[in-house]
């Protein structure tokens, strides 16, 4: 161990000893393989708990680093956040290398998966360790595995950021105790705002594989914004992202959600403008003499000692940068007899510099880059040239580059290699075919060296894509057709084919293939960036396309993708856009078609009363003055306008703040406008003169709404930021008058009640809060959305509020009720069992708290505080059972308070918890993929463990088996005696996420993610029946009492009813009405049961639905919006509740159901 990590582990020693408890700390110590068990044996027959510590600190003390931050790591999980910050400064250095046997070079094959899974590059073939740099990039990596924030390594380019970032993750122990969730690799580079939303496209895409969020990208940088925060919160927990090569600030605010971010970049001024800690690496350029001579040992095949005289040399002329060391090196790989050649060409020759107003030094590159292209065979060298026209940061497919030189892909690839070999091209194989890159410095060489080719070299590119295709006609399924969506009117315009460009942006063909595969956001950016061009054309038709594509932006988005004829026909007739899609429809109604032609478009031609553009980029809020004679408005130009709202006449422009401006407010006599800003200012302006009144620096992060008081006579106002803190401001005082803090997120935004007697404030945390104005307290804590909370609005009375959530929900809430509520809230994790005359609920509330409410009399017993993940009842109510998110698994004994704990227990958390009939058996599943038996009367264990992915949930069958199913797509049935498989149904390709038992116990239903049921004989170990028809994920599935019927549910509120015995589809209940179905849920339908006589079907969702059947058809009778528990399966005498722990459903409690009076929320679906 390092002499650091021991003292700063002696220094803490009685502080360690005094509180920590050691039982659960060894589990994670003897996981991660520093601690034996005979080592654990020891620690625990000592007597006391402090001996036990003091045991187990002397253990630690006799071994090696990694002991040292494996029981640093055990104190964060465990809860011992503070004395885990007392070892932090002690954390010894690691190597690349964690020793076991299924490593090669210190990267076992858990680490090769989880790189090439996130798109990390993989080492270069030539490859020389930096250790200290890679070591002080892992040093602050640690400080972000607890806690959100940004590691940032900066230097020029060439210097090898890159490799370090990646170099950094490539370890089996550090990935295994930081980011367990896996590591996602972004190559950046400079964007502009559709390139940025296409790289956030790809990466959604990438992290949501399954397609549980949505079925499209987002639309928007916004949008894309959030659905990342939810991928990495849900689905991706715990994992580092890497944005490779950033060049500017605002590309960092769309990844700045919370996450643990590792980023490459030329300014380390880049995160200036984002929250959360910031630690930086400094890279410098100078690779070092030493470092610079092994790479080119290692280039040549020699020893370092017996490299020429002339190696010192280079390596000073090619002044320490790892490219252009890298490009000599592979020139003398295949030369190795010239190195005076080499040395006296880049002492002697005077090469342009590429960019003279740089404060990069790219002198050297430019020498060693002429030098490697001068050597390339002479039948190449116009191949290389040709490379001018691409962009920096894409990769090409090797389709592209035959389709520009008229050759197979054999010759190409060929001809490619010979690039990538010399270290003049980058190939990613990491795809199904391979993609060709250039470095940034490279592509800058080729276009000032073939500057004036470069109009004839884009020519050629489209000319040749001319020669091959038709641009309507490309296909997704070609592999270079998204280069050609992406780039082709870059080409064209680069090449100035006028007459073409306008052509192909004027093809209302062009614009259906295009945004029908990338979306509307990337054309509409190029009309943006060519409108020089078009307009020479015609500027009318340019501005009838751009107005029909920023008008329709939101439809053609959408999926299914809308009839862009039609929508055209919806254009004025002397648009072209009409003209092209009358011409069409002509066309087609001859094939068939039905298109509507609007006769009244003369009167609707311009709904909008007044556009005005007083931004030069995004407005982000707008509002009008008390009297409506003016509006004020804010955006990411950091300028607040103000413009009279008759006629759009500019009265003021202000350059407001430092960064963008997220909201502004006039005061209620409109004298005043209050801004607040990204830079955490508030500031006051005199709306008429637009002079400086205040100026309020008191915040820490960014402010996101502002908003004055309803009573003119005395103003107040009111801020909400991201430092989670909201303040009140007195205009007539320099500071703030008060601060309100209790909420745990960025406070999104706030609103004072008319009578300015509450002021509610709503937050990222997913909650609402109201606050007295006289007191400045808390008055009510209203929970309930299941993610970020954006808006609050009072009624005008105030009697009610509304709240709208990323939820995709709206809640009103009665202003009464919710001040008059508790605080205190039951969590997800509950259990109901039903015996006789009693019903008995368990249940965690928010703060950690295990309940026992009597559901008829409402008494609470409170019990223990634990990290419960799930909870269960004993049948006979005389022991509960409870798992944690630490993977233990515990009994509690209700008459004396004794607890049983498991010895075994899970490695991750515990999400399915049951007793067995006779309560002597206890059976628990957790995301380790196992099932564990527990007779924990005896210390008996029996674990099953086959599953290849998290356990989803398990069902008892008789006989002791247990049928369970998982993330792996199987259903297993097992012997809890024995541990045994008896049989194993592989049910479907996608995660299986429900199954149910016909009462009969001859079949057995699944349900899944790949959007099927089917039904199962357990005899057979194919389908009965595999019924089709669901267009979203299957949720759940229930027999009726008969077993004649199965009812399925889907992530579209869609619910079908199916004949068992030949799996005929008898019904659907559609969610929206149609002919012959009923409407039912708006969102996902979670849970479905039967009543005893069949001739009902009770589902859960948003709210529950009460379906009726008179014959044979079933129809709507009900909806409550109360409780998503029901009552299913007898269980000797007992009746339990089953709950559903899905992601995006909100489950009431079955043990709020006595309060249900007092609930202030109610859904509108």
């Amino acid at each position: 161990m390092d002499a650091k990590a021991r003292n700063c582990l002696l220094q803490y020693r009685e502080a360690l000893e005094k509180d920590i408890k050691t039982s659960y700390i060894m589990d994670r110590m003897i996981n991660d393989g520093v601690l034996t068990i005979s080592e654990e044996e020891k620690v625990k027959n000592e007597p006391t708990q402090q001996q036990r510590a003091a045991l187990l600190i002397k253990t630690i003390l006799k071994k090696d680093n990694y002991s040292y931050i494996s029981f640093y790591n055990a104190l964060i999980h465990e809860g011992y956040k503070d004395l885990a910050a007392l070892l932090h400064s002690g954390i010894p250095v690691i190597s690349s290398s964690n020793g076991g046997k299924d490593s090669v070079g210190g990267i076992t094959s858990h680490v090769k998966t989880v790189l090439c899974e996130g798109g990390v590059p993989q080492r270069p073939v030539v490859f020389v360790t930096r250790k200290k740099l890679v070591n002080a990039i892992r040093q602050n990596l640690f400080k972000l595995s607890d806690e959100p924030g940004w590691v940032v390594i900066y230097g020029m380019a060439g210097c090898g950021k890159s490799v370090l970032a990646a170099e950094a993750v490539r370890d089996h122990f550090f990935l295994d105790g930081c980011f367990p969730g896996g590591v996602h690799w972004v190559s950046v580079g400079k964007q502009d705002k559709a390139g940025l939303l296409m790289k956030l496209q790809n990466l959604c895409t990438r992290l949501d594989q399954d397609e549980n969020f949505s079925q499209r990208p987002p639309l928007n940088i916004e949008e894309a914004k959030d659905r990342l925060r939810l991928l990495m919160l849900r689905k991706h927990p715990r994992s580092l992202l890497i944005l490779d090569d950033i060049w500017d600030s605002w590309i960092l605010k769309a990844f700045d959600n919370q996450c643990q971010i590792l980023l490459t970049t030329r300014d380390k001024s880049v995160t200036d403008s984002v929250m959360g800690p910031k630690y930086i690496v400094a890279v410098e350029s100078d690779l070092g003499k030493e470092k610079g001579l092994e790479i080119l040992s290692l280039f040549v095949n020699m020893k370092k000692a017996d490299l020429p005289e002339q190696a010192h040399s280079i390596i000073k002329e090619c002044k320490g940068s790892p490219l252009v060391v890298s490009l000599i090196g592979a020139l003398l790989r295949d030369f190795p007899n010239r190195w005076d050649y080499y040395l006296r060409q880049l002492q002697n020759k005077q090469f342009k510099r590429i960019r003279k107003s740089s404060f990069y030094d790219y002198e050297a590159l430019d020498e060693a880059m002429s030098i490697s292209v001068e050597m390339l065979r002479e039948d190449i060298k116009d191949y290389y040239t040709d490379l001018s026209i691409l962009q920096k940061d894409v990769k090409v497919p090797t389709k592209v580059l035959c389709i520009l030189w008229d050759m197979e892909t054999e010759e190409v690839e060929d001809i490619l290699q010979e690039f990538v070999n010399k270290s003049l091209l980058f190939c990613d194989r990491n795809g199904k075919s391979f993609r060709y890159y250039l470095h940034d410095l490279q592509v800058d060489f080729l276009i000032e060296k073939n500057r004036n080719q470069l109009q004839d070299l884009h020519k050629k590119i489209v000319t040749q894509f001319q020669k091959h295709y038709q641009p309507h006609t490309l296909s997704p399924d070609q592999e270079d057709c998204m280069y050609w969506y992406n780039f082709l009117a870059y080409h064209m315009a680069s090449a100035s084919m006028h007459k073409e460009l306008c052509a192909l942006m004027f093809s209302l063909d062009w614009i259906k293939a295009k945004t029908e595969l990338v979306g509307p956001a990337h054309l509409i950016h190029e009309f943006v960036e060519y409108r020089h061009i078009l307009d020479e054309k015609d500027c009318a038709v340019c501005e009838n396309f751009q107005e029909f594509l920023s008008l329709n932006g939101h439809l053609l988005g959408r999926q299914p993708f809308p009839n862009i004829v039609q929508l055209g026909l919806c254009e004025p007739e002397t648009s072209e856009v009409y003209q092209q899609a009358k011409l069409q429809a002509k066309q087609e109604v001859d094939h068939g078609m039905l298109y509507l032609e609007w006769i009244n478009k003369k009167n609707i031609k311009n709904l909008s009363r007044l556009v005005v553009r007083p931004h030069t980029d995004a407005v982000y809020h707008a509002c009008f003055s008390e009297d409506g004679q003016r509006i004020a408005s804010c955006g990411v130009d950091k300028t607040l306008q103000v413009f009279k709202a008759e006629t759009g006449e500019k009265l003021l422009e202000i350059k407001a703040h430092e960064d963008e401006v997220l909201c502004c407010a006039f005061s209620t006599d409109d004298r005043f406008i209050a801004t607040c800003s990204v830079d955490k200012k508030v500031k006051i302006w005199n709306s008429m003169t637009g002079g400086l009144v205040h100026v309020y620096d008191e915040h820490s992060e960014q402010v996101n709404c502002c908003h004055f008081t309803n009573n003119s006579h005395y103003l107040l106002l009111a801020t909400a930021s991201s430092d989670c803190f909201l303040k009140l401001w007195d205009l007539n005082q320099k500071e703030c008058r008060n601060t309100m803090f209790g909420h745990t997120n960025s406070v999104n935004h706030c609103r004072f009640s008319p009578d300015d007697k509450l002021l509610a404030s709503c937050s990222a945390d997913g909650t609402l809060k109201l606050w007295n104005m006289d007191s400045c307290l808390k008055v009510a804590d209203c929970r309930g959305h299941l993610s970020w909370v954006h808006c609050v609005m009072f009624s005008p009375d105030g009697s009610s509020f509304l709240t709208s959530s990323d939820d995709q929900t709206i809640r009103l809430w009665e202003t009464k009720k919710v001040c008059k509520n508790s605080a205190i809230v039951l969590k997800q994790e509950i259990d109901v069992v039903f015996q006789e005359n009693e019903v008995m609920v368990l249940a965690v509330d928010n703060i950690k708290r295990l309940q026992l409410i009597n559901g008829k009399t409402g008494q609470i017993d409170y019990l223990i505080e634990a990290q419960v993940s799930c909870c269960c009842l004993s049948p006979h109510l005389q022991y509960i059972a409870f798992g944690g998110e630490d993977g233990a698994v515990e009994i509690l004994e209700l008459l004396n308070n004794r607890i049983f704990q498991s010895r075994i227990g899970h490695k991750k958390t515990v999400r399915h918890i049951q007793f067995t009939d006779d309560g002597k058996t206890l059976i628990s599943s957790s995301d380790d993929s196992s099932i564990q038996v527990w007779n924990w009367q005896s210390e008996e264990y029996v674990f099953l463990q086959a599953h290849q992915e998290t356990v989803k949930d398990f069902k008892l069958l008789k006989n002791s088996k247990l049928l369970s199913w998982s993330f792996d797509g199987t259903v297993k049935i097992w012997s809890i005696i024995t541990g045994r498989i008896e049989k194993d149904f592989v049910c479907h390709q996608d995660t299986v996420l429900s199954c149910d038992i016909s009462p009969d116990a001859t079949k057995f239903s699944s349900t899944s993610a790949d959007k099927t049921a089917k039904i199962w004989s357990f005899e057979l170990l194919s389908p009965l029946h595999e019924l089709r028809g669901h267009k979203g994920c299957v949720r759940c599935s229930v027999f009726s009492v008969d077993s004649t019927l199965l009812a399925t549910g889907d992530d579209n509120g869609e619910i079908r009813i199916w004949n068992v015995s030949n799996g005929e589809l008898l019904h659907l209940c559609a969610p929206i009405l149609v002919e012959e179905g009923a409407a039912t849920h708006g969102g996902w339908v979670t849970d479905l049961c039967f009543s005893p006589d069949s001739k009902m079907l009770v589902s859960a969702g948003g709210y529950l639905k009460a379906i009726t059947s008179p014959g044979t058809l079933f129809h709507p009778s009900v909806s409550l919006h109360a409780a998503n528990t029901y009552v299913t399966k007898s269980w000797n005498g007992c009746s339990r509740s089953h709950k559903k722990r899905e992601h995006h459903a909100m489950l009431k409690k079955a043990g709020q159901i006595q309060q249900e009076e007092e609930l202030p929320a109610r859904e509108l679906a």
